[in-house]
């Protein structure tokens, strides 16, 4: 070999050497992440610093917003792939600015401005939330935690649920609640987010004490299994969600208070008030009646209260006591029954009960007495609720093979299919103001309508039509088995359920 072509080798080592050394600095500069771009429109470009001494980084974002159909923020990731989490405190360095500029702990599957993500998201104003845009140019929604301004957030991808935990200073991270359905294909992108807020500027968050943690946990034993349930609320406008309650319990079958200002729900047997801004739940005196199910609602003005309860012999049965708690009354003389619906104008409640082994709708009048069976048809006829016209009673039937929404006239006739879909639907609830009615949706393959399955919330117009996803969550037994629309039709409440372990 010449002594030229000793040089040009020596040279190429070097070169070589060098470009293998600027990339490692490069990654170093952004210590356990990959790359740094600014997704959408930035009119002010962004940054980031990493301190490796404090592991802390500095992240500078611009755009108009993460919001809508398209983003436009600074974004510091990685790949990943399967069930991961991100954690990382996060502060402002100061409050100046838009009040809803964000700064985020996102997942995104691609880096396009439209594309499908989710995040954790600390607003500037306090307001926390967990983020997402289900589809490519989908609008984005949230479920607004009810908690403001924590301190450490976690973003938890498992399987196709996300979630997001919480905690404040000196606290150890705690479900925020309100979980959901998202589908993400390996790999995807996982970091840290800031955006402005206000295209013409650029702001800074700090996250620091950051953990990636691949989570692997084997669902097969269930012994430590816990159940995670929130209480939530569902704007039917905009689809959005906010977190009024979330516990490690079972809660279940929510109800909303006439005035507007209180729900209703039942936890191992008992009956809990809280109101809907959140807060801490109190108990319902139900006298003797210990062991109240999810089969339970108020009468049209309030005053009174409808339940189904197992405390005499093991089976249900109806009961009415004043909505503030007292002595219940009894209604039904037969068991098993189970409340489901109170007549506009507070004279008659409607109920599943199981006769002679079949299932069926019937009525009673409020005082008790002799109950009338409204259906007939072989298989279950379930979960009967009012018009609030009067005009009908819509219920669920297995009757066509899947569990389909029907609905009939108050003495049973003119019965008549409203949905015919591959779903098995659940329990139709009529908004009050007529236009409405919102039900529950298992897969074909599930049989009645149990926990902790992958279910549906979905609405459409009370005389039939397109029909339209309010959310996908888990949950199935006690999620909306009663009705539970806010006073002006433009609210829903529901619980959400999580595994723990």
């Amino acid at each position: 070999m010449t002594s030229y072509s000793h040089v040009l080798l020596v040279l190429l080592l070097f070169s070589t050497l060098l470009f293998s050394c600027s990339l490692l600095t490069q990654k170093s500069d952004i210590g356990i992440f990959e790359k740094s771009v600014d997704v959408g429109k930035c009119k002010i470009p962004g940054s980031v610093k990493y301190d490796a001494t404090n592991q802390t980084y500095l992240v500078t974002g611009g755009g108009e917003n993460m919001w809508f159909d398209t983003d436009a923020f600074h974004f510091v990731y990685k790949q990943a792939s399967g069930d991961i989490s991100l954690a990382a405190d996060i502060a402002w360095p100061n409050l100046e600015g838009n009040p809803h500029k964000k700064a985020v702990l996102m997942i995104r599957q691609s880096l396009e401005p439209n594309a499908r993500y989710v995040d954790a998201a600390l607003h500037a104003d306090g307001l926390t939330s967990i983020q997402y845009r289900e589809e490519p140019g989908a609008m984005t929604r949230e479920i607004q935690s009810n908690v403001r301004a924590p301190q450490r957030l976690r973003l938890e991808k498992e399987g196709n649920y996300v979630s997001m935990s919480i905690a404040a200073e000196n606290e150890n991270l705690h479900a925020a609640g309100g979980t959901f359905k998202i589908v993400f294909t390996d790999p995807f992108f996982i970091g840290l987010g800031v955006c402005s807020h206000d295209n013409s500027v650029s702001k800074q968050a700090v996250f620091s004490d950051i953990e990636f943690i691949p989570i692997k946990k084997d669902t097969t034993v269930l012994l430590d299994t816990v159940i995670e349930s929130t209480l939530e609320t569902i704007a039917i406008a905009s689809k959005d969600r906010r977190v009024v309650y979330h516990v490690r319990n079972h809660i279940e079958a929510p109800n909303w208070s006439r005035d507007g200002k209180t729900l209703i729900f039942n936890s191992n047997g008992k009956l809990y008030t809280i109101p809907v801004t959140g807060g801490e739940p109190e108990m319902i005196n139900t006298g003797f009646a210990e062991k109240c199910n999810n089969d339970h609602g108020l009468s049209p003005d309030g005053k009174m209260l409808a339940i189904s309860d197992q405390s005499k012999d093991g089976r249900s049965i109806i009961y009415t006591l004043p909505a503030k708690g007292g002595t219940p009354r009894r209604i039904t003389s037969q068991a098993p029954s189970y409340w489901h619906g109170w007549s506009p104008d507070g004279r008659t409640l409607a109920y599943c009960a199981q006769r002679n082994s079949e299932y069926d709708i019937y009525t009673i009048s409020v005082n008790g007495g002799k109950e009338i069976r409204l259906t007939n048809a072989p298989g279950l006829d379930d979960g009967p609720d009012y018009s609030p016209d009067g005009q009908f009673i819509y219920f669920n039937s297995i009757r066509t093979g899947l569990m389909q929404i029907w609905r009939m006239r108050p003495d049973g006739s003119q019965q008549e299919q409203m949905t015919n879909d591959e779903y098995n639907n659940w329990f139709p609830h009529p908004s009050p103001d007529g236009k409405w009615i919102v039900f529950l949706s298992y897969q074909k393959d599930v049989q009645g309508h149990p926990a902790n399955k992958d279910v549906m919330l979905r609405i459409m117009p009370a005389d039939g039509g397109e029909i339209e996803v309010l959310a996908k969550l888990f949950g199935g037994q006690g999620t909306i088995n009663v009705p539970s629309w806010s006073p002006d039709s433009a609210n829903l409440a529901f619980v959400s359920s999580r595994l723990a372990y």
